[in-house]
């Protein structure tokens, strides 16, 4: 079987798999003498650029002691794993993470994101997080800790040793939208100025007086990933799109050259924040903050 550039769906897959091996205490050569298969075999397959048929995976997962709704899981992955691009529907109860988004995440060089009605899940604080999640009416009040926690795990991407080059493109509005108390909002402004000056950070504003603009088709997130293609994420209430096909990238990256043009600079973009946080949020930064001076 020949090697294929792997789609978004034989990644998870393979990744899947490994994720499997590791919790079974395996490496891959010694999966590749239980079952009888070259280690080359092994390797793509875990890579995603060779496709297992129904019989490889049930094989290696049976090795692997994976049994009930993870293998179903992947079970179903080998069926599509050659198709491009992944709808995935949840309904309305929302998964407490996106797995796939995670794992992309996890192994990306770079992001490059655009929001227009909230602050990024990446680069949000404890405190912002809870008031968009709590307001959520599909989230039961009993998991809205989790959901926050899980948030929170996810921002570690950009703390690790390597991490991805990340570009957030943020309307005026997501700076001027009121999420919960004005001492929430202060001190997300100030973490977003906090972590704009990280060398490997860029937070760019789309002013408002620009009208009209490139992004409003809505937000997205596009992510080069180490020995991957690039894909675009899209999320919704009940369902979240994974784009890969290259003309769709395209058309997403002509939207990210066009905020360069249009967007505020680096400079500008804090002076607004921080103007916006003065002007708006100056209560947030009152005595009755421990830890500030009024």
């Amino acid at each position: 079987m020949e090697d294929r550039a792997p789609t978004i769906r034989s990644r998870e897959l393979g990744e899947g798999l490994r994720q499997a091996m590791t919790y079974a205490g395996y490496h891959a050569s010694e999966i590749a003498r239980l079952l009888d298969w070259s280690p080359s075999r092994v390797s793509r397959l875990l890579s995603g650029k060779r496709g297992g048929t129904g019989y490889d995976v049930s094989a290696f997962l049976a090795v692997c002691g994976v049994k009930g709704a993870e293998r179903d899981r992947l079970m179903a992955l080998t069926v599509d794993q050659d198709k491009k691009g992944w709808f995935q529907q949840h309904g309305p109860v929302l998964p407490k993470q996106v797995r796939t988004l995670i794992d992309h995440e996890s192994m990306a060089v770079s992001m490059e994101q655009v929001e227009s009605i909230i602050v990024p899940g990446l680069l949000q604080t404890g405190d912002y997080a809870r008031a968009v999640i709590s307001r959520n009416v599909n989230v039961p009040a009993g998991e809205v800790d989790d959901r926050v926690a899980a948030r929170l795990a996810r921002q570690s991407v950009l703390s690790r040793r390597q991490p991805p080059t990340c570009t957030f493109f943020l309307h005026e509005f997501v700076l001027r939208t009121p999420v919960g108390s004005s001492l929430t909002m202060s001190d997300q402004l100030h973490h977003l100025l906090r972590v704009a000056v990280r060398p490997h950070i860029t937070v760019r504003v789309l002013p408002a007086a620009v009208g009209a603009h490139a992004a409003m088709s809505g937000p997205f997130t596009l992510l080069d990933v180490k020995a991957f293609k690039p894909i675009v994420y899209l999320d919704s209430e009940t369902s979240s799109l994974f784009l890969e096909l290259p003309v769709e990238i395209d058309a997403y990256r002509n939207i990210l050259a066009t905020l360069e043009d249009t967007a505020l600079d680096e400079g500008q973009s804090r002076e607004l924040i921080a103007s916006v946080a003065t002007e708006l949020y100056a209560d947030g930064e009152s005595d009755d903050h421990p830890g500030r001076v009024g």
